[in-house]
């Protein structure tokens, strides 16, 4: 998928999920840091996803895992802008820019990304959403409670689905306000940023709820921890229990799905889309 065929599927009432690859280009992320550190290897990782079915290539230069320290924004565009340039120089498709700085995020796009996906929904960086306005790029807006490095210290809510809904809504507010197109908005839960094991499988048996938002949600669910420690498994034994999320995700109205495995994403999420649609079959 290009940038026009995002365009319109960002307008249409009925929308086909999209596949989100995840292209780490970082030396501590918590699944597969270290391995696409290096532009070469980068870019092998991302035609591999693409050939795959990935419609999107979402690429970070720095890690967001719980605990994770912060890196400079020079270090940050050192890694992520050879790799943009990498892959426009070679493909037309999708590229994500997951960052919280507004100078990574704007010499991401004139190297070639198309979104911007801010685990902070904008708000780390208050110049992020006139970055957005100026190249009409579409967002993520992730609800975080907390950053990276504190996010996971005993996160509590009184009412999870609300609070997160509250946080979203406000963050959706401000785009508006600032000049954002209200149909280049998506919006994503936060799956591990902020919230316990409980958490994350109420969020995710309550997606339906942040569909009501009337936004395309993304989820993020792809090897976090929540499937580690319910299953007593390492980052590399998470597949089966990511693809459940997935599926579950489907069925309760996800449109954008960020994984690492893309073509078990793919095969899954195509036999259970025929299941929760069965009219598939006969068009």
């Amino acid at each position: 998928m290009n940038i026009n065929a995002f365009n319109n599927w960002l307008v249409k009432s009925e929308k086909p999920y999209l596949i989100m690859g995840i292209l780490n280009v970082t030396p501590d992320s918590f699944s597969d840091g270290g391995q696409f550190l290096k532009v070469e290897n980068a870019f092998t990782h991302s035609v591999k996803m693409i050939e795959e079915g990935a419609d999107i290539i979402d690429i970070g230069g720095e890690s967001t895992k719980p605990f994770a320290d912060p890196v400079s924004t020079d270090e940050e565009l050192s890694r992520v802008i050879p790799v943009i340039e990498k892959i426009r120089s070679e493909y037309d498709i999708l590229i994500s820019i997951d960052t919280t700085k507004s100078k990574v995020a704007e010499e991401a796009i004139t190297a070639g990304a198309n979104i911007i996906n801010d685990v902070s929904a904008m708000e780390i960086d208050e110049n992020m959403l006139q970055v957005a306005k100026n190249y009409n790029s579409p967002i993520v807006m992730m609800h975080m409670k907390g950053i990276p490095k504190n996010m996971q210290n005993n996160p509590t809510y009184d009412h999870l689905i609300t609070e997160i809904k509250d946080y979203l809504s406000s963050r959706v507010k401000c785009a508006i306000n600032a000049g954002i197109d209200k149909k280049n908005i998506i919006i994503d839960p936060g799956i591990g940023f902020g919230k316990s094991v409980e958490h994350n499988f109420e969020i995710i048996n309550n997606l339906d709820s942040f569909v009501d938002l009337g936004f395309p949600v993304l989820l993020g669910a792809s090897r976090k921890s929540f499937i580690g420690l319910t299953l007593d498994v390492e980052e590399k034994d998470r597949l089966e229990g990511s693809i459940a999320a997935n599926v579950i995700g489907l069925q309760k109205g996800a449109k954008i799905f960020r994984v690492h495995d893309v073509l078990a994403a793919k095969k899954s999420l195509i036999i259970a889309n025929k299941i929760f649609n069965p009219i598939d079959l006969i068009t």
